[in-house]
């Protein structure tokens, strides 16, 4: 079975949704559904099906996270290195084309959020950056094109 790298706060967000769906919605969607089974013709029934629905998104997403914990690996960042790039860690690179700085975050494929500079450590990007130092340029093929990098700056792991 292949372990999942992911940061305590990724697996411990994992874990809240988890025991929000299982504690609080599975209780509400079980209820929806007895009160609509309690309006009779179920065939007919908009009410009964759209909580079946429901009901069928939760638990396939209690399973899938279920899965997902099951194979994480916590990655404990403040014991690597931090004169490279690894998983964990901050980086600050700019594109050469462009001038454009960014600050990115490499964290687990179940914790990436691209908006927030969080991004997935088996992402094209990602996988760029890895055992990069600062100075150190190189290319990345993205949807846009190839797109020529530099790393500035490396922020220990938190």
């Amino acid at each position: 079975m292949d372990r999942t790298p992911i940061t305590q706060a990724g697996l411990d967000r994992l874990r809240e949704e988890l025991r929000r769906l299982e504690v609080e919605e599975r209780p509400v969607v079980i209820k929806a559904i007895a009160e609509a089974r309690a309006h009779g013709d179920l065939s007919e029934n908009a009410e009964y099906h759209a909580a079946k629905e429901r009901q069928s998104f939760i638990e396939g997403r209690i399973g899938e996270l279920h899965a997902k914990i099951a194979t994480s690996e916590v990655i404990d960042c403040s014991r690597l290195p931090s004169d490279r790039v690894i998983f964990g860690c901050t980086v600050l690179i700019t594109d050469q084309d462009t001038g454009e700085e960014l600050k990115l975050r490499l964290v687990g494929p179940d914790e990436s959020d691209v908006d927030n500079g969080d991004i997935s450590v088996i992402s094209p990007l990602g996988r760029a950056l890895i055992g990069k130092e600062p100075g150190d340029e190189f290319q990345v093929q993205t949807p846009g094109g190839v797109r020529q990098l530099e790393v500035l700056d490396i922020v220990n792991p938190e």
